[in-house]
């Protein structure tokens, strides 16, 4: 594998070389907004941020949300169980990471540390473009963004459009999927309006070779949306728009497997958005446009469990409601120089209960809640980012953003609290023009993310440990140091990326000497210093018409300076191999995705039964995509993990699906 990606990164800057003048001229600009709260076009901004575009998305088959970023430079997807997936980018997940949608944040004040399964709830039929932003978030969208930002923009709909409509078929071997999604829309001269219905079931998740199907890991989802956009004014516009995702009975696979479980779901898994947008553009160059949002959002987590020989069912219920309203202003100084600057505006209402019901008896007692019931979270800020091309061969960028907090955390077990932490971060890049297809940049980033309400009231049995809360926590801290190198051209591109990210003040769980229901006691504290280094690279050459071989190849190290140790879950090093024919409506490419062993594990990952002993072993998978986009009708088919390989990505609950194949049906009107 290491000479195919060596001798793809000696060929793209010999091929960039070959072109005429007039090909170098003529240079991919694909735009993005999550780097500056705008569009800008990646080439030229001194960060590591790239897209994957519905096309793409379409083609790979995906599933999920997040097995749509398999592969992708920089991030590793790990997957507690089948209607899970938890993106790490550079080498953090979780809390650590910030997950946004159509600019809102998804991360709330009960994202824990570690995995979860909430960026599962965005229905992947409704995704138009996913941007991964690495390193980086915090300057733009605050607290969370240390690892990176991921932000999913749903599908836009456009004047002028008429009616249009589509219906999609998906299916999967051996049963592990069976979905149809329904969706149309009218764009008249004023008055856009596009709405879909969503309705999947997935089987049990047939693993590779030996393994078999793996019982129960199989869910059922409903989801639907609705966008309205309303030309207001001639430079006013209004955007509406509703998500609901519903998954029901989603099992916690290694509970089952690994720690005698009769039953442990996610019941309901929910999550419903809904907001309003406000976007207004102007002549004038420091009230270019603004955009004012205001949106609702409201999570809901249900869990029961059971253990096997217990007459005890156990139910609990954690709903966050959150407001939220941003407004952005943007400022044009000629065509050069831009300047975006806002307050952002988040309240969370947590509703966490408990019972626990005697099956014998019928008999229920209740209880606290993992979290303080009626716990608040205020979260307000003010922010601004600068951009500025100086003649054709170098851009700035800056910014500054200050976070305020107030935390209320009411407990009659525990005593009230009240905790207001805040932050100051900053951003600055430059990125110079080596030739007008070639630019290096550097950046310096801090980043920061406070202190949320798991950290703070967390009571109860998480993973494989009891919790215990506290209330004297400070925002952990990340400063990131990148360098990269960027080539765009007609037919060959490549990023490489240096970065090194050090973290202080980390909020990290700590063992006590108590012991409850036979597991050890953890309680968190800011006691913990770490770094992470790392380098992340992608290339795509078109060596001749309708030909593309591309690859990807992200690494990193973790080290817990406080305890002389890797830091827990850092991904092996990772990637992606292919080469694709695409002619018309016609296309068809082979993959091969790899994972190397990983064996540096930290105490904590060495505790976690979900990872061998020793480590998780090295794996390769290959798979075969091939489809035909026409007009009307398009066929997309991914013949995945041909060697029928057993394997599990690093931290996983569950392993991977074994030899399958997994059809899409598309027709339009």
């Amino acid at each position: 594998m290491r000479y195919t990606f060596y001798i793809l990164l000696y060929f793209v800057p010999c091929f960039a070389q070959a072109q005429t003048a007039d090909t170098l001229t003529r240079q991919l600009r694909e735009v993005v907004v999550t780097a500056h709260r705008s569009e800008k076009a990646a080439f030229e901004t001194p960060t590591t941020i790239y897209a994957i575009n519905k096309k793409t998305l379409r083609q790979s088959v995906t599933r999920t949300t997040p097995e749509a970023l398999t592969g992708a430079m920089g991030v590793f997807v790990q997957k507690t169980t089948h209607g899970a997936g938890s993106p790490f980018v550079r080498g953090l997940t979780g809390n650590q990471t910030l997950l946004l949608i159509d600019g809102i944040r998804l991360n709330n004040s009960t994202f824990r540390f570690g995995p979860n399964q909430y960026f599962n709830t965005i229905d992947a039929f409704n995704v138009e473009r996913v941007e991964v932003l690495a390193g980086g978030g915090s300057v733009q969208y605050g607290s969370d963004a240390i690892g990176g930002t991921i932000h999913v923009l749903t599908t836009d709909i456009n004047f002028n459009e008429g009616l249009s409509g589509a219906g999609t078929l998906r299916f999967a071997s051996a049963g592990m999927e069976r979905s149809l999604r329904l969706e149309g829309g009218y764009g008249g001269q004023k008055v856009a309006i596009r709405g879909g219905i969503t309705r999947r079931r997935f089987g049990d998740l047939l693993g590779g070779q030996n393994t078999g199907f793996q019982s129960p890991s199989g869910y059922n989802e409903t989801d639907f949306d609705l966008k309205g956009k309303f030309l207001l004014q001639k430079n006013l516009t209004l955007t509406l728009a509703h998500q609901n995702v519903t998954q029901q009975n989603v099992p916690v696979f290694f509970r089952y497997q690994l720690d005698n479980f009769a039953l442990n779901v996610f019941d309901p898994q929910k999550r419903r958005l809904t907001y309003a947008k406000l976007q207004r553009q102007s002549e004038k160059a420091f009230w270019k446009g603004q955009t004012l949002t205001l949106s609702y959002q409201n999570t809901e987590e249900g869990r029961q469990s059971q253990r096997n020989g217990n007459l005890t069912r156990r139910y609990e219920t954690d709903k966050v409601g959150t407001w939220g309203l941003n407004l952005n202003n943007r400022s044009d100084f000629g065509q050069k120089t831009s300047l975006n600057t806002g307050f952002e505006l988040y309240r969370d209402l947590v509703q966490s209960e408990r019972y626990d019901l005697n099956t014998q008896t019928n008999t229920t007692r209740y209880s606290r809640g993992l979290y303080p019931n009626n716990a608040k979270y205020l979260n307000y800020s003010i922010y601004s980012l600068l951009q500025s091309n100086i003649g054709q061969r170098l851009t700035l960028s800056g910014g500054l953003r200050y976070n305020g907090f107030v935390i209320d955390i009411p407990d009659e077990t525990l005593g009230s609290s009240r905790l207001t932490p805040n932050a100051v971060v900053g951003h600055a890049g430059v990125s110079v023009a080596l030739a007008r297809h070639s630019r290096v940049f550097a950046g310096l980033s801090s980043g920061f993310r406070a202190p949320n309400v798991d950290d703070l009231g967390t009571l109860g049995i998480v993973d494989f440990r009891y919790e215990v809360p506290t209330n004297s926590l400070r925002p952990e801290k990340s400063l990131t140091r990148e360098i990269g190198y960027k080539l765009e051209t007609r037919r060959a591109s490549a990023t490489l990326v240096y970065y090194h990210t050090s973290l202080t003040d980390l909020i990290t769980r700590v063992k006590t000497a108590q012991i409850i229901s036979n597991l050890n006691v953890y309680q968190k504290e800011n006691t913990e210093k770490a770094y992470i280094n790392g380098f992340d690279t992608q290339v795509r050459v078109e060596p001749v018409r309708y030909v593309q071989l591309y690859g990807s190849v992200s690494y990193c190290f973790g080290q817990n300076e406080t305890k002389n140790e890797p830091v827990r879950r850092i991904p092996p090093l990772n990637g992606r191999v292919g080469a694709g024919y695409e002619r018309g409506r016609w296309y068809a490419r082979g993959e091969w995705v790899f994972a190397q062993g990983q064996d540096r594990l930290a105490q904590g990952d060495k505790d976690d039964n979900r990872i061998a002993k020793g480590g998780t072993p090295a794996w390769r998978i290959v798979n075969l995509l091939t489809g035909f986009e026409g007009k009307r009708l398009g066929v997309n088919l991914r013949l995945e993990n041909l060697t029928n390989q057993d394997y599990r990505t690093h931290g996983s609950g569950i392993n991977g699906a074994g030899r399958s194949a997994w059809l899409s049906l598309t027709g339009r009107f």
